[in-house]
């Protein structure tokens, strides 16, 4: 085997033991980068890292990010998540079940709002982890219904994920928001669905409210104050995605308005404050921060393994793999899936996914199609311990008597859901093509 080649799986090996020995992952990727890379071609073979930094930082789609985050936090200290939940979990009381579909679907607006998993678990684990256990619910399925529920706005537009893609890929971020909407919310159904015959075979898993306090709200004032809650955030909603969809708007305009949007939805709400404002810029700027850091140290990894080869070595890895494209792409996706076990999605995306591409575009895969496989798939990397960043989150914030063996438990079906979410993304491609060409794209 040539020295290069022999330098760039020692590369990929010393990347894993670092991370594994707990050095930060931006350290780790630009460490391994540049002392593997200057041992196969001495410092010649950075001459381009200048430019490749400077096109991260001044890429006009990631300009979106910080957009987005600023949106996302925004919302999430308007406390949004606190109205909706308690409306939405007295309407579907009276289901069994009805108490974790209400989290599902709070967990959709969440996520379609705010896209901030730490902040959605965190939000949702707060308002809704004790009410599920003092009305009976298992406390490894309110764990799981939490965790899973909170993870979906990595896939529901707008997705910090798609806006990655879209430029690692170089697709329209449009396009693969359009993409990304139906398996979304296919994921979400799934969800119900489970809880509803868990409600059907199982009722004492998921008990619904007792009635005497749903009766203690009339119907009236609960739809009305629903309407209240849910109307604004909704309407941002539309406004955004729908201007991105429907081409009247780049992403990083829509972006900009949602933002603007956001600030609107705290102000009918009653709770704006420029404390709020202040505490939600710094939020922003230490999550966009953390984003762009890894972006670049990524930069310095992804040089130095093409130029070692790495590229070859990973198309040999694939030639190897019977059945044409088909197989390629699961063979990716379970990569894919057992990486979500140690790393973050961040640098799955840039790391991963990069290695693949040209192996998937010689084998005339869509590329959209195989962006929402990616990013569905990427929802398991949540909730797959040892480092499921869903279960680290709940774990800050759940009472003693929930286990983190109760955790590990309740989130098992849900990432079974996920990978099934994947097959049906697989098996029905217009499930991700369908939209995106229904609106021309």
């Amino acid at each position: 085997m040539p020295l290069n080649e022999m330098l760039a799986i020692g590369m990929l090996v010393s990347f894993f033991v670092l991370l594994m020995a707990g050095l930060p992952v931006a350290l780790t990727l630009a460490l391994t980068g540049f002392v593997f890379g200057f041992l196969g071609f001495g410092e010649i073979l950075f001459n381009l890292l200048p430019n490749r930094i400077f096109g991260v930082v001044t890429s006009y789609t990631l300009l979106a990010i910080p957009l987005f985050v600023f949106m996302g936090v925004m919302l999430e200290k308007s406390r949004l998540a606190e109205d909706l939940m308690e409306v939405v979990g007295l309407i579907a009381g009276s289901l069994s079940g009805g108490l974790g579909i209400g989290i599902i679907l709070v967990g959709i607006v969440m996520g379609a709002t705010t896209g901030i998993v730490g902040a959605t678990v965190v939000t949702l684990g707060l308002l809704t982890l004790p009410t599920l256990l003092n009305r009976g619910y298992d406390k490894g399925l309110a764990a799981g219904v939490i965790c899973a529920s909170g993870t979906l706005g990595q896939i529901i537009p707008p997705s910090l994920i798609l806006i990655l893609l879209a430029d690692i890929l170089n697709e329209s971020v449009g396009t693969l928001f359009a993409a990304a909407l139906l398996p979304g919310l296919l994921l979400s159904g799934i969800y119900i669905a489970y809880i509803l015959i868990l409600g059907k075979f199982r009722p004492d898993m998921v008990p619904p409210v007792p009635q005497a306090e749903r009766d203690a709200v009339s119907r009236r004032q609960l739809w009305a104050k629903l309407l209240r809650v849910a109307l604004p955030p909704l309407g941002l909603v539309v406004a955004v995605l729908g201007s991105i969809i429907a081409g009247i708007a780049a992403p990083t305009e829509a972006a900009s308005m949602g933002a603007l949007g956001a600030i609107l939805v705290t102000l009918i709400g009653g709770r704006f404050s420029f404390a709020m404002v202040g505490a939600t810029a710094r939020s922003t700027l230490v999550i966009t921060a953390q984003m762009m850091f890894i972006l670049i140290c990524a930069q310095v990894f992804a040089i130095a393994f093409r130029g070692l080869g790495g590229e070859d070595l990973v198309k040999e890895m694939f030639a190897f793999v019977p059945g044409g494209i088909n197989a390629d792409i699961w063979f990716m996706l379970l990569i894919i899936f057992l990486l979500g076990f140690f790393i973050e999605w961040i640098e799955i995306c840039y790391i991963a996914v990069p290695l693949f591409m040209p192996i998937l575009q010689d084998g005339g895969a869509n590329l959209v199609w195989v962006a929402t496989l990616i990013c569905v798939m990427l929802q398991t990397s949540f909730l797959t311990p040892p480092f499921g960043w869903s279960l680290f989150y709940l774990r800050s914030v759940a009472p003693p008597e929930v286990r983190t063996a109760d955790m590990y438990r309740g989130v098992i079906p849900f990432v079974g859901m996920q990978v099934l979410a994947t097959a049906i993304v697989f098996i029905f491609p217009i499930l991700a093509l369908g939209l995106p060409k229904a609106i021309g794209w």
